[in-house]
């Protein structure tokens, strides 16, 4: 019996210190900020999350909506604001960036759209950062987060193809990874058509109604929008939470239409940036070839052509929400499914919306006034390996919260990123250990399931952990 205990007790270690010590993702930004308030909406988030996500640099770019201007200003602006906050933003934790190591990190792109900014002498400081970042001794990926036109990564790219060995060039490629909100100028298919092995991740076309992305602000019929609200950013994010809320603008097209270009780097337990196909808070893509057919023409002056390699693009979710009930069980499914690409975002909105609220909290309260994440623990490991018909418990119960707040739990099924697509029957999955049974299986299959811990705190914070289970025949 000890050496069992003793067998779990290592195992739970091990859980805690894997999710506690992952290493940061890196990323740069590239804005036409101004061109749009949301940027400097997503900026304010990002900015909250400098404490998890290592910013190396943040450049001021030009788009189809911003042809011939870049605002590197408004981005110091926005930094001035962290500044005033950011003394209590330490008080949450210790690893908020300063404000001067922030604005060292802006950059400019050249004031020229797309294409026109691509090719002999329009190096610029944000397209030579691109590449010293590259060049630097760190293994990690480098996140390039697009928020508008993505021709100051053509121009790195140019360069390094222009100046480099075909195998350094290739080595400092394969580093980068790109997620851009759809095409804003016309070098993003000069990208994908001429360096055809970059990670890519986009909804192609500039027809946004078409983009995953947009589920971060669309309003969704048969659920509770709430959290987009004009009066929830005013009461949770604008009004009476320091300078940096003062400093987040009113929403003139769409929310934050850039923030899910980074927000699948933040550590939740449920995202895993370099592996988009298993969904995460910035949605779900599937590695593919779209059918031009199918990409319409938008409303805007980019050109567009038909793909002529695999991309990360659009996937699609099947998605029941979980509804409170005032008796008996805590939580019921909904009698409603909704299935498309936006689910794989919007599913998670909720939560993202409550974190940012959270961390803007983090910029005026202290810590014991504020709340914080809970953290999800397994008592097993996250890959189970079971026979058809054998029984299996999945268990959450070490998890834990900062703030000694009660916890809830909610396991699911994630059949879309499984090779085995029936749904199981999970009995009551609002507690920390379901008991289930493995199903028949002729062939090998995998089962994926996530449980959702969140704390009862104000507002309510939710992490996550993944559990995938092997099915072997008999």
């Amino acid at each position: 019996m000890k050496q069992i205990l003793l067998f779990f007790a290592i195992i739970n270690f091990t859980n805690f210190c894997i999710g506690q010590s992952l290493p940061k993702e890196r990323v740069i930004i590239l804005s036409d900020i101004e061109a749009d308030p949301d940027d400097t909406q997503s900026f304010v988030r990002l900015f909250l999350y400098s404490n998890e996500i290592d910013i190396k640099g943040m450049v001021a770019t030009t788009s189809c909506w911003l042809q011939h201007k870049i605002n590197p200003e408004s981005l110091r602006k926005i930094i001035k604001a962290y500044d005033e906050v950011h003394p209590n933003l330490l008080k949450h934790d210790k690893n908020y960036p300063t404000a001067s190591t922030l604005n060292a990190l802006v950059k400019n792109g050249l004031p020229k759209y797309g294409m026109t900014g691509v090719g002999p002498g329009m190096d610029s400081e944000g397209s030579d950062w691109i590449i010293k970042i590259l060049e630097e001794k760190d293994d990690r990926s480098l996140w390039i987060s697009v928020w508008g036109g993505v021709n100051t990564l053509a121009q790195s790219l140019h360069k390094i193809k222009n100046t480099k060995s075909a195998k350094e060039a290739k080595r400092l490629i394969s580093k980068l990874r790109v997620y851009t909100i759809s095409d804003q100028d016309d070098s993003g298919i000069w990208i994908r058509n001429n360096f055809p092995d970059l990670f890519y991740i986009v909804s192609p076309g500039d027809e946004y109604s078409q983009a995953t992305w947009t589920g971060i602000n669309a309003y969704i019929k048969g659920i509770d929008n709430t959290t987009i609200s004009n009066k929830w950013l005013a009461d949770n994010i604008q009004q009476n939470h320091g300078p940096l809320g003062a400093s987040y603008p009113d929403v003139a097209w769409g929310v934050e239409g850039d923030t899910p270009a980074f927000l699948s780097l933040i550590p939740n337990g449920l995202n895993i940036a370099e592996h988009p196909e298993l969904g995460g808070w910035g949605g779900r893509y599937e590695l593919y070839k779209p059918d031009f057919s199918k990409t319409k023409e938008g409303g805007s002056i980019v050109t567009i052509a038909p793909e002529t390699r695999p991309i990360w693009t659009n996937a699609i979710d099947s998605y029941t929400p979980h509804v409170p009930k005032d008796y008996g069980r805590s939580v019921r499914p909904d009698t409603i499914t909704f299935t498309g690409y936006k689910e794989t975002l919007w599913r998670w909105r909720d939560d993202f919306q409550n974190d940012f609220a959270a961390r803007m909290d983090w910029s005026i309260m202290s810590f014991e006034e504020a709340n914080h994440p809970p953290t999800v623990i397994l008592t097993h490991p996250d890959e189970l390996t079971v026979k058809s018909g054998e029984g299996f418990m999945l268990d959450a119960f070490d998890s834990t919260d900062p703030d000694g707040d009660n916890l809830s739990f909610l396991w699911f099924q994630y059949p879309e990123i499984s090779s085995y697509k029936k749904v199981i029957n999970m009995g009551a999955n609002n507690v920390h250990l379901v008991n289930l049974t493995a199903p028949e299986v002729s062939k090998k299959e995998t089962l994926h399931f996530i449980v959702k811990v969140s704390d009862k705190g104000s507002p309510s914070l939710s992490r996550y952990k993944r559990v995938k289970v092997t099915v072997l025949p008999k």
